[in-house]
């Protein structure tokens, strides 16, 4: 179901605390790279779960994404926050995140706790669930607005 090089991605890190966080990351910004690091600081490791594009499609839009599930995971997974990227095709990463078995869960601060998929399934095996900083100003919306008005 997830890539091979997720499998080996856990093998190498058993007994770390890994943190987990989705989203389409459409249009990579500071609010996102702020909060990668911050999620970072939490744990030994970082997985990013990334929606893929028909995923992104039915959340978004039928204009979105901008970029392609392949670039967006590839410039992810180069900042040096994220130690693992991996595309999950459905609306929500639980599936993912079951497969992980995350220590930490976090989403950025727009998200209630109680809003945050896979929360429920994270606290009942012993993690903890963020909300993490939200950076104001900065939107993949907000940047696509300001290029279509420019």
């Amino acid at each position: 179901m997830f890539s091979p090089s997720l499998e080996a991605f856990l093998d190498r890190t058993r007994g770390k605390r890994i943190v987990f966080t989705n989203g389409c990351f459409d249009i990579l910004h500071r609010g996102h790279v702020s909060y990668l690091a911050e999620a970072r600081r939490l744990g030994d490791f970082l997985v990013v779960g990334v929606n893929s594009d028909a995923s992104v499609k039915r959340l978004k839009g039928p204009e979105r994404p901008i970029n392609n599930e392949t670039d967006r995971s590839y410039v992810l997974g180069q900042l040096k926050s994220v130690d693992h990227v991996e595309i999950f095709t459905e609306d929500t990463p639980l599936s993912l995140i079951l497969a992980v078995r995350p220590m930490i869960l976090v989403k950025g601060g727009d998200w209630k706790i109680d809003q945050i998929v896979g929360a429920r399934e994270v606290i009942s095996s012993g993690g903890e669930v963020f909300s993490l900083n939200f950076v104001d100003g900065y939107s993949t919306t907000s940047i696509i607005s300001k290029i279509q008005h420019s």
